[in-house]
């Protein structure tokens, strides 16, 4: 057994994480969110206790492992096996749900259970009737033992605290068996933690796994409010391939009273239990349930209040500031309070910086890290540096990146276009110019995942890669991205060549048929093409059908105008994709492609642009009437009130960017254009002040842009400049009933 000595700790280590000032506290912008929209359908978001982008989410973790239950949570399900430190939020992958603790009273059987027999393992139903679920505070009643359980964090600590009955046997389980969906555990170990006077005071150890983080490492120091009776390990040992080693530890507390409260701290750390330990000492020294529990509320509100909105209607408020939320679960932290983080490579690293993970990129790079730019300032050269210590690492920008493990997942470079992008816009001035261009050039002709078919051909043929035209399209998106920013930084060579490659999607154009089709190795049509047919993961396209992938190009919409036969025609096909059939042909087509106007699918991240092709094709109007369409019906205060997956923070940044009026289109830019803003004023925190949005004369009448000013000048352009929106002041949309053009 371990002994401690707990520190006296100086009063500072008592502020809260995030400070606020009295404007900041004036409105409570946490009590706007509604942490149920995207719980029911397909919208797999979080629900538990967290602190903006921080390394804890604390939530319940139910029995099914299945697709709907990626977060770990579900509202068509009220299991509990137990309550989580690590979420997703969002994602059509599930994993983490590490270093689940549940408090139970007698004897259990440790196991997941299965939710036809209550005995079957750790599992109570929860009394979702008197669920609590606000940001930074969550809270449920556990039927089958009599115990309600409440929750708080700070980024790095999981606080519980536990209401018992009377019991002779009560207990507190820590689980480092069960994960969810696709993760398995393959080493972990829990001990006891005692003080100078030989108490136990608390349990500590590690929970090593493998799933869509191949190697995932997680290092935690518990302690109790009072000292437990004894401590009980169950180890199971599975054979199979590997040993596999997974460690339940009961924390006996004996006798409790009808109404007491235990406390539980779990601080985690992907470096070390000792790095847990000074993560526990910084942010939560004391047994304070209701201090932490405020300075959660604190720095939601201070968060949440980087954007106040104007509006007679609630629940257009609640959706704006769940959306708001939802893109501040992640990026998380990825670094102990010290520095230290553990790298691409698995190595144990000091940095200088804060340290990111779970980078959900093929995604977010679309809105959700152009939002950043916009409203986290401070956080964007951490986020620079993070990636470029990745390529550093692992040979290349990250794709998917989860707690320090490259998953490769989904299609091209986006890591390419958020660490382009944030470059053209100034960030990440401590990576010298040549230093930045070689990490997005090495990335860039890596030769894997299709790259190199892409070098030798052109262009990647679907005869001997799957999702080819996704792959392909993506990876030219970022080539533009790459030449963007080559050009910004003064390597004109380096632009000419990737501005030259980022073409590549005209070898799948089609003029006959007027899609983007795969082709084989030697230059053939891929057959049979139908442009509303899906077969997940082994068609020409990504999660997709041929009318979604038509539009991805964002990087060159005056040559995809000039292929479809010109601006007009273009704005016909673009007509078009609106009013095709809303449904998708195949037997085994993608679940992903949902939230269907026509076969525009906003459920799904590859046609998130594509309503704003109409502003940047002379048809702001169009765009208008369709925004419209997709906030009413895309985006309500609901369970199931998202389109599709919420995907760490992308469908709910589509959202916030629109409301204000404009979106970033293209790859690398510092344009935003355009479109239909949702409220009547927004006053937005930027790194020069407040930028104020305010739409004159906005109603369900008057929903058309009519004329711009920006700074009391006429503006006549059908974008905004990104250093006009972060240099602050006042951007005014005249709104009115008939389609209008004013640029």
């Amino acid at each position: 057994m371990k002994k401690i000595l707990l520190l006296a700790l100086s009063a500072a280590l008592l502020m809260p994480m995030w400070s606020c000032s009295d404007d900041d506290k004036a409105a409570d912008y946490a009590s706007y969110v509604n942490l149920k929209i995207g719980t029911g359908g397909h919208g797999h978001v979080f629900v538990g206790a967290n602190v903006p982008f921080g390394m804890v989410q604390l939530g319940p973790t139910s029995i099914p492992q299945e697709w709907d239950w990626c977060s770990g949570y579900h509202d068509s399900d009220n299991s509990v096996i137990g309550f989580s430190h690590t979420h997703l939020s969002g994602t059509g992958i599930g994993d983490l749900f590490d270093i689940t603790v549940m408090p139970v009273t007698g004897e259990v059987v440790y196991a997941r259970g299965v939710s036809e027999d209550p005995a079957s393992g750790l599992w109570s139903p929860a009394d979702r009737s008197k669920e609590v679920a606000e940001p930074g505070y969550y809270s449920v009643p556990l039927t089958r033992y009599g115990i309600t359980a409440e929750l708080t964090a700070t980024s790095r600590v999981g606080l519980h605290r536990y209401t018992f009955p009377a019991s002779e046997d009560a207990a507190i389980i820590f689980d480092l068996e069960n994960g969810g969906c696709w993760d398995s555990v393959y080493d972990s170990s829990i001990i006891p933690v005692e003080n100078e006077k030989g108490d136990i005071i608390g349990v500590e150890g590690y929970r090593y796994s493998s799933g869509w983080a191949r190697d995932q490492k997680v290092f935690f120091h518990a302690e109790f409010s009072r000292p437990i009776a004894s401590f009980s390990e169950e180890v199971k040992t599975y054979g199979n391939e590997f040993v596999r080693k997974a460690s339940y530890g009961r924390c006996n507390l004996g006798k409790t009273a009808d109404g007491e409260q235990i406390l539980v701290k779990v601080a985690i750390s992907p470096v070390s239990v000792e790095g847990a330990v000074k993560n526990m000492n910084a942010e939560v020294p004391a047994f304070d349930f209701e201090l932490a529990k405020s300075q959660a509320r604190e720095a939601w509100n201070k968060a949440l209040g980087v954007i106040s909105i104007e509006t007679d209607d609630a629940d257009a408020r609640t959706v704006f500031y769940t959306a708001l939320f939802h893109t501040m679960v992640a990026p998380s932290e990825f670094s102990d309070v010290d520095g230290q983080y553990r790298g691409s490579d698995g190595k144990v690293r000091q940095g200088d910086f804060k340290n990111y993970t779970t980078f959900s990129l093929w995604d977010t790079y679309r809105a959700q890290m152009p939002l950043m730019t916009i409203i986290h300032p401070d956080m964007m050269d951490d986020m620079v540096k993070t990636m470029y210590h990745i390529y550093e690492e692992q040979g290349d920008l990250p794709v998917w990146h989860l707690w320090g493990n490259e998953t490769d997942c989904m299609v091209g470079n986006p890591g390419l276009i958020s660490f382009a992008d944030a470059i053209i816009k100034g960030f990440g001035k401590d990576i010298s110019p040549e230093d930045a261009i070689k990490a997005m050039v090495a990335t860039a002709v890596m030769p894997d995942r299709g790259q190199d078919l892409r070098m030798k051909y052109g262009y990647i043929p679907c005869d001997i890669y799957k999702e080819s035209v996704a792959n392909d399209m993506e990876y030219a998106i970022a080539d533009a991205a790459l030449a963007n920013a080559a050009e910004y930084l003064g390597n004109k060579e380096v632009a000419d060549i990737f501005r030259e490659r980022s073409h590549s999607y005209r070898y799948f154009f089609d003029p006959e048929t007027g899609f983007m089709r795969g082709r084989t190795t030697d230059g053939k049509w891929s057959e049979p093409f139908d442009p509303i047919y899906s077969r997940h993961g082994t068609s020409d396209y990504c999660e997709g059908t041929g009318w979604q992938y038509l539009w991805l190009v964002p990087q060159d919409v005056n040559d995809l105008a000039e292929l479809l036969g010109g601006r007009e025609a273009a704005v016909k096909k673009l007509d078009g994709l609106f009013i095709a059939p809303d449904h998708v042909e195949g037997e085994n087509a993608s679940p992903d492609i949902s939230g269907l106007i026509g076969q525009y699918a906003h459920g799904n991240e590859p046609g998130h642009h594509t309503i704003y092709l109409y502003t940047m094709l002379g048809e702001p109007a169009k765009a208008a009437d369709r925004i419209h369409q997709v906030y009413k019906e895309m985006y309500f205060n609901d369970v199931e009130g998202l389109a599709g997956n919420e995907d760490v923070g992308q469908m709910s940044a589509w959202f916030v960017l629109s409301s204000l009026g404009f979106y970033e289109v293209e790859p690398a830019s510092t344009r935003f254009w355009f479109g239909a803003p949702r409220f009547q004023k927004a006053t937005v925190k930027v790194a020069g002040g407040e930028f104020v949005v305010t739409a004159e004369g906005l109603s369900d009448a008057n929903p058309y842009i009519q004329s711009i000013t920006l700074n009391g000048q006429a503006y006549n352009k059908p974008y905004i400049e990104y250093k006009d929106i972060v240099s602050g002041g006042n951007l005014v949309y005249k709104m009115g009933p008939n389609p209008a053009k004013w640029f």
